[in-house]
């Protein structure tokens, strides 16, 4: 089954205004916010989770894994019984890359992140914790009627700028939005382009396949479809401005580019996407890295600054600029 129509067949009623598609356990509509009509059937099971007491991520309780420490930040976490039913993933991405190549990338990334990091960083570091699981996303289907002002070259006669106006419609298929509360929303944005959504694999079937690691977790829905229209709006608008400057507004330089969104016919599905979350040490300091799953190639996260080398760069410019202004002053 494609993922498309696991979308598509999941949406059974409508949004009695804007006919946008209501999803089990939506309070309202995800696009126009009228009141949903009361469901009665719950949209998950209630569930213990691990709730960090530093960023508030959630995680499922496993026995298995005795996690006492949040996966992602190494904090404090402490058992919640929710009242309400949390949100569970439909669909999950299988992991593609195994703890070994997982610690391998990170050595490799530690190799390749410039002159002002430490030479030694690769060689002296010490991976002190790595933990696979799944964190929280949408993938997104929606319909957006765009509306844009901006300024750029077309048209311009003796200004080098000209205004210009107007609205266009553009279909997100696939679009995949971070929900996670564990990793930041930089870490998600280097890490979801390279997923490969066409291997998902229903959540229901995760008890008879080997998906990933045994210890791995999975993240928990904090926030129901509806409130992920602000996080989703930003999104689009984002991506509706670079499909903007490729086509739709005329010219070839472009200044003040505002857009709004006005999103239709939204559809969701709740993904849980793999990573392996690194804590390491260096001289005494701890850091995180974050490794992509399915792609080992794909690493963000901290690191350490070789503040001898900046001092030394610094030094060197300083110098140069002294003998300039030396050069100068003997030559005026």
């Amino acid at each position: 089954m494609s993922l498309s129509m696991g979308i598509s067949g999941a949406t059974a009623r409508c949004c009695g205004r804007c006919q946008g598609p209501l999803e089990p356990g939506d309070l309202r509509c995800a696009v126009c916010g009228l009141a949903a009509p009361l469901d009665r059937a719950p949209a998950a099971q209630v569930v213990q989770v691990l709730r960090c007491t530093e960023c508030g991520a959630a995680v499922s309780y496993s026995a298995e894994a005795h996690a006492p420490k949040c996966r992602f930040c190494g904090a404090v976490t402490r058992l919640e019984q929710p009242v309400d039913p949390v949100e569970q993933a439909d669909w999950l991405v299988p992991f593609g890359v195994t703890p070994e190549q997982a610690d391998q990338a990170l050595r490799r990334w530690m190799s390749t992140l410039g002159f002002f990091r430490p030479s030694d960083l690769g060689r002296a570091a010490t991976v002190e914790g790595l933990h696979p699981l799944w964190w929280a996303g949408w993938i997104v289907n929606v319909d957006a009627l765009v509306s844009w002002t901006a300024d750029s070259n077309a048209g311009a006669r003796r200004s080098p700028w000209a205004p210009h106006a107007g609205q266009t419609e553009l279909p997100f298929r696939g679009l995949l939005v971070s929900a996670s509360r564990g990793l930041s929303l930089d870490e998600a944005r280097e890490l979801a382009p390279h997923f490969r959504l066409d291997r998902t694999v229903p959540a229901a079937q995760r008890a008879g396949q080997q998906l990933g690691p045994p210890d791995a977790v999975v993240e928990q829905f904090d926030a129901q479809r509806s409130a992920a229209r602000k996080i989703l709006s930003e999104r689009i608008a984002d991506t509706a401005e670079e499909a903007l400057r490729r086509g739709v507004i005329p010219g070839s330089t472009f200044r003040n580019v505002h857009v709004a969104v006005l999103l239709r016919a939204l559809e969701t599905r709740r993904v849980a996407l793999p990573s392996y979350v690194l804590a390491y040490r260096y001289k005494g300091r701890s850091y995180r890295a974050v490794v992509h799953g399915q792609d080992a190639g794909c690493v963000t996260g901290a690191a350490p600054i070789a503040w001898g080398k900046v001092a030394l760069v610094v030094a060197g410019v300083v110098a140069v600029v002294v003998i300039v202004i030396a050069a100068a002053v003997l030559t005026g």
